[in-house]
């Protein structure tokens, strides 16, 4: 599949998903409390989609059977929502991708229940750092690994790991295409950035080592030695002079347009 570049009025249409998959992590958050169910947040979130004339992605794609993902503590990402109760300390992903008049919109946002542990709150503020400073990068001509590095060398400085093997994206009327946007690799490789390129960047980064294993289920990926894991992502057009941050949400300091 070659790289899409989006006309004007793709464009126009990656922006109302985007601004809708934000709102959906905007909404969830008074939601998120212990006692709450992760099946319970997926059932708001699947109506609120279908409320705003919108289908959940996930939702069956290559038989995922949910409308989100909700990955707690030490599940890296694909977490299928369940009946089990959220508890104090939990920290947890919800990976949100919704398909509005044909095109998607995918982010992902961390979540904490009660209180967190110290090495909770500095791992969730490490890899959000990691995934502004690429989206700071982000202009044509720089090319994937110029910011993959970067994302990686940010994690391993605080003694953290990167996961090597679920990625970015390309996006649009696909709800994965080219490229793929590793998060770790050399300055210097990788596709160039275009003007009119989408795109995710989505950081998994572990507390502990960075292998996974992928349980029974097909979908739900864990770390291999149980430590915690973390990841943001936001959908991103790139300009004629920067990014536009597509999914950005009401909660965060970072501008929506960056130029570079």
């Amino acid at each position: 599949m070659a790289i899409t570049i989006k006309t004007p009025e793709e464009i126009e249409k990656m922006r109302a998903a985007g601004r809708l998959a934000a709102s959906v992590l905007e909404m969830i958050g008074e939601h998120v409390k212990a006692g709450v169910t992760t099946a319970e947040l997926d059932k708001i979130c699947h109506d609120y989609i279908i409320e705003h004339g919108a289908t959940p992605a996930p939702l069956n794609y290559h038989g995922f059977p949910k409308s989100i993902c909700t990955s707690l503590n030490h599940c890296v990402c694909h977490g299928i929502p369940n009946d089990k109760p959220l508890k104090d300390g939990d920290i947890m992903n919800i990976d949100v991708t919704v398909k509005l008049d044909g095109y998607h919109g995918d982010t992902s946002k961390m979540f904490v229940v009660g209180k967190p542990s110290i090495l909770a709150e500095r791992l969730i503020r490490v890899t959000q750092e990691s995934l502004y400073k690429a989206i700071k990068m982000v202009k044509p001509g720089v090319q994937l690994g110029d910011f993959a590095a970067v994302i990686q060398q940010h994690a391993e400085s605080h003694g953290y790991s990167i996961v090597r093997e679920y990625c970015g994206h390309g996006i649009g009327a696909g709800f994965h295409e080219d490229p793929q946007v590793l998060h770790y690799g050399q300055a210097g490789t990788g596709e160039t950035l275009q003007a009119g390129m989408c795109l995710t960047i989505e950081p998994m980064v572990n507390a502990g080592k960075r292998q996974t294993k992928l349980m029974k289920d097909g979908w739900t990926v864990l770390t291999k030695d149980r430590s915690l894991s973390a990841q943001w992502e936001h959908t991103l057009l790139v300009t004629d002079d920067g990014v536009e941050v597509l999914t950005l949400r009401n909660d965060e300091d970072l501008a929506r347009v960056i130029s570079g």
